[in-house]
């Protein structure tokens, strides 16, 4: 914070995709997300504060430890979220444990530094797209992890998991795997509530309207139908480029490597409200 005590002052984003913005805006019009967001949270109460977003697509939590700790320590922020885990817990060989050190180790680094941090447990994936069930004892275990760490640095945790709303699929974008506009918004709201800012509060744990009636044998089928084209144009082309080891971030560098005042989308509040009445 200011030495003043006005707010705070430079927000750095730590992440993969999900801090990146995807499924909120797209790579030729830009992203939004979930951090853009909650960097104008916080400039609602710290008009001078300025915001980097280090994160990039398809990094795992040992890739957001060692290519965006250190750049992220040199901007001396004295806000910071770290979001991490997810890309590693789709991998054959996700080891809860590690990613759980990794994560621990940028929270020690930044809170040691004067930050204060903040970060979110992850929902049931199976209860956003059903082939992913077999995932759910990950997720618990990564979710334990989180919040052991963030417990003995006093990180923040805006805490997804335990609210039934973010596996609403309306949440979600088509591909399942990264949140939706109203999605972004939410987690972004969470964090703002997780963190106390002024005029924040539980309304990010609502249900959402009452959306699609109670499913027929044709509503049942057509479920079918959208579960075989997700493995088709999403899962798929996720798990070719797993063979081939190439990431979805190769090549790619963060959107806003440098400290910069936060640039606010005036439809975006609209564009929620279509969201939620759809």
């Amino acid at each position: 914070m200011s030495d003043s005590g006005s707010g705070y002052l430079r927000y750095v984003a730590l992440g993969d995709s999900q801090t990146e913005g995807l499924g909120d805006g797209d790579d030729v019009t830009g992203l939004r997300g979930c951090a853009d967001r909650f960097a104008e949270e916080l400039a609602k109460g710290s008009p001078d504060v300025l915001y980097a977003n280090l994160a990039v697509r398809g990094r795992l939590a040992g890739q957001v430890r060692a290519e965006q700790l250190p750049p992220a320590l040199a901007l001396r922020p004295d806000v910071a979220t770290v979001v991490a885990g997810m890309n590693d817990l789709l991998r054959p060989r996700f080891d809860a444990d590690e990613v759980g050190a990794h994560l621990e180790a940028m929270f020690a680094a930044l809170t040691g530094q004067g930050a204060r941090v903040a970060t979110v447990t992850f929902p049931d994936v199976g209860r956003i797209s059903p082939l992913a069930r077999p995932l759910g004892r990950r997720v618990l275990a990564l979710n334990s992890r989180i919040r052991e760490a963030a417990g003995r640095h006093g990180v923040v945790i805006a805490d997804m998991s335990a609210h039934e709303v973010v596996t609403d699929p309306r949440l979600w974008s088509p591909d399942r795997l990264h949140a939706s506009p109203l999605g972004h918004a939410r987690i972004a709201a969470a964090v703002a509530h997780a963190f106390g800012l002024p005029d924040s509060d539980e309304a990010w744990t609502l249900p959402l309207p009452p959306g699609a009636p109670v499913p027929t044998r044709a509503t049942r089928l057509r479920a079918v139908g959208t579960e075989l084209r997700w493995v088709g144009g999403f899962l798929g082309p996720w798990l070719l480029r797993r063979v081939r080891g190439r990431s979805s971030g190769d090549g790619r560098r963060a959107k806003r490597p440098e400290l910069l005042p936060p640039v606010r989308l005036a439809a975006a509040s609209l564009t929620d409200q279509r969201v939620v009445s759809e």
